[in-house]
């Protein structure tokens, strides 16, 4: 089903979110940005699995890059880099990190984009996930929001 690359989702379980990130792998294209925002636990890293894998192969190896800060992967379609920058502290680390490079040769994942204070990628699609726990049962809430590029882009989810 097409929908709109916009509003509110509720994703059911852990399959539910991976699917969601699927979805949005089959309409990023190069020079974009998909940025996933939430706590700990929200789910951030469970959906850029399911984007990445959508892109490469069911069974790629898709660690956290929390300690290296960024993973290269490479598609038949597309080059993509998944960001994690939850231990940057400083605005001036940013530099090091090649966010424009990336962009420039290809789409990034970017979990913790609050840590760019400010320098958002202007073609991009922020996903904010939360917990729900709701009658007993954790679920997850994704409301996405496109700019740019993505505005009015439909997804297949």
């Amino acid at each position: 089903m097409h929908l709109p690359a916009e509003g509110d989702f509720r994703l059911p379980d852990d399959a539910a979110t991976a699917r969601l990130g699927a979805a949005v792998a089959h309409t990023l294209e190069a020079g974009e940005a998909v940025c996933l925002w939430g706590p700990l636990g929200a789910g951030k890293s469970t959906l850029a699995r399911g984007l990445i894998r959508a892109l490469t192969r069911p069974d790629e190896d898709v660690p956290s890059p929390t300690f290296t800060l960024v993973q290269f992967y490479d598609s038949p379609s597309l080059r993509l880099a998944h960001f994690d920058l939850y231990r940057l502290t400083k605005p001036e680390e940013l530099e090091e990190v090649g966010l424009d490079e990336a962009l420039d040769s290809g789409a990034v994942i970017i979990e913790w984009p609050d840590r760019l204070h400010g320098h958002l990628p202007g073609d991009r699609l922020d996903i904010e996930l939360a917990v729900d726990g709701q009658a007993g049962r954790e679920t997850r809430l994704a409301r996405l929001t496109p700019h740019g590029k993505w505005e009015g882009r439909p997804i297949e989810f």
